[in-house]
């Protein structure tokens, strides 16, 4: 009996490596063939290719860039100011929502405001931010923490609420207070939904950083993207919006690899 648990457990596994790999296959065959009909399109004029340019050219251009040096600077200025930006949105959401959740009444306060500043378009805020902060990395910082900030409090808060109050009344009656509440039940509890949170700001650090480089930076790859639409240089928009794309692809895999990591030492 327990040789065929296993038989079949090994079966399982080597199933779900199949259709893991399967799955890969076809990702990389949709990519190629995008590249490819976009190379395709871009030479045969099945699309402008002044304005979406063609993959071989972008290629050109980012070997250009990374041997002449000017690549790479302005990728990791980039880079930090989106890092620094989803870490500090991440935890300053959490420790807002953990604020609310421990002073009820701030919430029937607050809850109003949360909700306009969330459903507010943040690049409205850029030319009181530029003003308020000047031209440079902070206004591009409070650009970033405009967007995630909001969306982490609203919905790292809204786990909190829908705890089971069951777990709650546990501690309760054995004496637990509000401290041992939140550090034993109402953080644990939370904390897929605050693994999720990252996943989603990342995406949102990246907007709030472009947009803010939009409007004041000399540096970086929103600079670039900006620089190139003035220049009419759309390989170089392209370039840059390919990069972005990359590197948040990375910042993705790896928090979803820190998830799976907690996620199996907590279980």
């Amino acid at each position: 009996m327990k040789h065929d648990s296993s038989s079949i457990y090994k079966q399982y596994r080597e199933q779900k490596k199949k259709e893991r790999m399967k799955v890969i296959l076809v990702q990389l065959s949709l990519l190629i063939g995008f590249f490819a009909f976009w190379e395709m399109a871009s030479r045969n004029q099945w699309i402008n290719p002044l304005i979406f340019s063609q993959p071989s050219k972008i290629w050109t251009l980012f070997l250009e860039k990374i041997m002449d040096g000017s690549l790479l600077p302005h990728v990791s200025i980039t880079l930090f100011e989106t890092i620094i930006g989803f870490i500090l949105g991440t935890v300053l959401g959490t420790v807002f929502a953990s604020v609310i959740w421990w002073f009820p009444f701030l919430n029937k306060v607050l809850e109003p405001y949360l909700v306009v500043l969330n459903s507010m378009p943040k690049v409205a805020l850029g030319p009181l931010l530029i003003v308020g902060l000047g031209p440079g990395f902070f206004s591009i910082m409070a650009m970033a923490l405009a967007i995630t900030v909001i969306i982490t409090t609203i919905v790292v808060y809204t786990s909190f609420k829908e705890v089971d109050p069951n777990y709650i009344k546990v501690i309760r009656t054995f004496g637990g207070n509000k401290k041992e509440i939140y550090s034993r039940v109402i953080l644990p509890a939370s904390f897929p939904t605050i693994i999720s949170t990252l996943k989603v700001n990342v995406g949102l650090a990246w907007v709030g950083v472009i947009v803010g480089e939009f409007l004041v930076a000399q540096k970086g790859l929103g600079y670039f993207i900006i620089y190139g639409f003035q220049v009419f240089n759309f390989t170089l928009v392209l370039l840059s919006i390919l990069i972005i794309a990359c590197i948040a692809t990375l910042m993705y895999q790896v928090v979803f690899f820190i998830e799976k990591k907690l996620i199996k030492n907590r279980v």
